[in-house]
């Protein structure tokens, strides 16, 4: 991660006309068109200025879309609109594969490098990927109003721009120097597996066979998802502790790491082959551990700093999340599958608690790091931090509370998640195509 450094005011004034300004003024072309092809350019500068793009926008389209469905089924907008495939398939997929990967590639392409000493990941690699994750994700949407082909074409774009962004990974893991890789070489396995998960949705979608829509449902949560973001976090979160705490070491065993890895693979394994009264013999140690990592990286201590607190808050999220899916697997299994409790709590506390606010915590710590801006956040983010905590205590509670009332806990959890990612947006989107307050490359 960069730091932010203070320049001088000689270096400021130097940063305002070079290189952005002076290319304008000195150039033949008419402003606006030069405008236009310098914001380009600065765009697609770094990886994750175009991915956390991308991600932005699909945060807030993915809500849209859902909340139209909720507000239409019900007939309390217009009536339920005849979508290609069922709501619930169509929100799996924009979630696990059209909304998490964008920002995991914007993250990861900026990280890898920096993790094994590598050489930064040039544009030719990672701007097709990004437009092809972005065609993908615009076919999906017209596609579920209109076209069943559609959704076809939108899932090969998506395979395409997926397998371009791995390219881009596996050549800096290739050409970097020999080193402990553990970290990176885990989460490409896990990004690999995101991608046959993606294949087997597409499979699903030729063929109507349930079977596949389970795996690539089941194995993007547990085979894709949780690892990338336990690895992440097994690896960021204790650094940024120390380096915020002014602690020389904060532990992070490696055998921690790998109870979680080896109980979300048990845990997806199972769920795919239907045998979720067994989950609890996954879930109980992922849990124990997490909440145990929770602990020994200093919480409390955490809250401190906000950037480093909401992360510290969406990794406890994860031990909250397997405590519920232990308790509701364990009632399974001593009522021999006839008692089914919080439906679908456990897994928003998962991906909603966990997954969005570790999300939306890089994804802020990246932005601010590599644009030359002060590593803070102001009231507003804070209160947007604070907003995706309620997203997430309102979607388990709307499953958790008889349907009447859990309806409009839908509506009001979907409403929370808009207006706090809406707000992200409008602060950070403008950064990606401005050039970096400290005039550095990236």
């Amino acid at each position: 991660m960069s730091t932010f450094i203070k320049p001088s005011k000689n270096a400021q004034e130097k940063t305002q006309i070079t290189p952005y300004y002076a290319a304008l003024l000195s150039a033949d072309k008419p402003h606006e068109l030069m405008i236009t092809s310098k914001q380009w350019h600065i765009f697609i500068a770094a990886p994750h200025r175009v991915m956390f793009f991308g991600g932005a926008l699909q945060a807030i389209a993915v809500m849209v879309w859902l909340l139209t469905e909720l507000l239409t089924r019900y007939g309390v907008l217009w009536h339920p609109i005849p979508w290609t495939i069922t709501p619930s398939a169509a929100h799996a997929w924009l979630m696990i594969y059209g909304l998490f990967p964008l920002f995991m590639f914007g993250f990861l392409m900026t990280t890898y490098p920096r993790w094994m000493k590598g050489s930064e990941i040039p544009p030719h690699r990672y701007v097709p990927a990004f437009v092809l994750l972005m065609l993908g994700a615009v076919s999906f949407y017209i596609g579920l109003l209109i076209s069943h082909t559609l959704l076809i074409v939108a899932i090969f774009s998506t395979l395409s721009g997926w397998i371009l962004a791995l390219y881009a990974l596996l050549r800096v893991l290739l050409d970097t120097p020999h080193q402990d890789k553990r970290h990176p070489q885990l989460i490409f396995i896990a990004l690999s597996l995101g991608w046959c998960g993606l294949v087997a949705y597409l499979i699903w979608l030729l063929g109507d066979n349930a079977v596949w829509l389970r795996f690539s449902i089941q194995g993007g949560l547990w085979l894709f998802l949780l690892p990338v973001f336990s690895s992440v976090a097994h690896r960021m979160i204790p650094f940024f502790t120390a380096s915020a705490l002014t602690h020389n070491y904060i532990a992070s065993p490696y055998w921690a790491w790998w109870v979680m890895l080896v109980a979300s693979a048990g845990h997806g394994l199972l769920k795919i082959n239907d045998a979720s009264a067994w989950l609890w013999l996954c879930d109980a140690p992922l849990a124990i551990v997490a909440l145990h990592l929770t602990h020994s990286w200093g919480l409390r201590r955490s809250l401190k700093f906000p950037l480093l607190g909401v992360l510290h808050i969406g990794f406890a999220w994860l031990g909250i999340a397997m405590l519920l899916f232990t308790a509701q697997s364990f009632m399974l299994f001593i009522s021999h599958g006839k008692t089914f409790i919080w439906g679908l709590a456990p897994l928003h506390a998962l991906t909603i608690g966990c997954f969005s606010t570790l999300l939306i915590g890089m994804a802020t710590r990246v932005t601010l790091g590599h644009s030359g801006l002060p590593m803070k956040v102001g009231n507003s983010i804070n209160l947007m931090f604070m907003g995706l905590q309620l997203t997430a205590m309102l979607r388990l509670l709307a499953d958790m509370l008889p349907m009447q009332a859990g309806h409009w806990l839908y509506v009001a959890a979907g409403t929370v998640w808009l207006a706090c990612f809406g707000s992200w947006a409008v602060r950070y989107l403008p950064v990606y195509w401005r050039p970096r307050t400290d005039g550095r490359p990236g």
